[in-house]
């Protein structure tokens, strides 16, 4: 079978997020051997940042005007698309940056979208992993309760819009021993990380083996 897996960290060997896409790929490949992994890094990778509004303006210019421009981004627009029609299933690597979602990912959804038909449902009953990952503390009662404009709006993406079977794992607190000022919260994120990465064994296991039955 073959799994989408994306990857969106501009932290190379450090990111949190890819550590645990790598321990959900572990766990998958383990499961059911045969599987493909597509990767696409929009990290390591970006996509053009003026390729979806070239994109949008294509749709309203007759194909034979259209410019260059235009003509490479409704070809990339449709790739993205097609590397979530293609796929199986996904992992998804999207942490949070600046309290949403990342321009590279941002790029990525609205690219694809633009390459679906009105309203295409990409990921349509297919199991996606989404894991995001946090520097800080967001949770209920800290001072930055409802700074994270980034889950839901993945939850909605991938789950409402896209239709995927959705699994998300957060973790948070991923700047302490980074952080000097984040010493205090060192034995907290330790629990957070075993527990995440509990979470995308268990995950890459569970998606695995259900996807045999497909």
């Amino acid at each position: 079978m073959s799994v989408l897996r994306i990857d969106a960290s501009i932290q190379g060997q450090r990111s949190a997020s890819t550590e645990l896409a790598d321990v959900v790929e572990a766990e998958w490949s383990a499961t059911r051997r045969e599987t493909a992994f597509v990767r696409r890094h929009l990290g390591a990778e970006p996509l053009p940042g003026d390729a979806w509004a070239a994109a949008v303006h294509a749709g309203f210019t007759p194909e034979d005007q259209r410019t260059p421009a235009q003509r490479d981004a409704v070809a990339l627009a449709r790739t993205l698309a097609d590397e979530l029609r293609q796929a199986e299933a996904a992992v998804l690597a999207l942490p949070l940056y600046n309290w949403g979602v990342s321009q590279h990912v941002k790029t990525w959804i609205d690219l694809a979208i633009a390459g679906g038909e009105n309203g295409e449902r990409l990921l349509e009953g297919k199991h996606a992993i989404v894991l995001t990952t946090r520097g800080g503390g967001y949770a209920p009662g800290t001072p930055r309760e409802g700074w994270d404009h980034n889950t839901e709006y993945l939850r909605r993406i991938i789950g409402d819009v896209w239709g995927a079977e959705l699994t998300l794992i957060e973790r948070e607190l991923t700047l302490a021993g980074v952080n000097p000022a984040m010493d205090p919260f060192l034995e907290s994120a330790e629990l957070m990380k075993k527990v995440a990465h509990e979470a995308a064994s268990q995950a890459g296991r569970t998606a695995a083996a259900s996807a045999t039955g497909r």
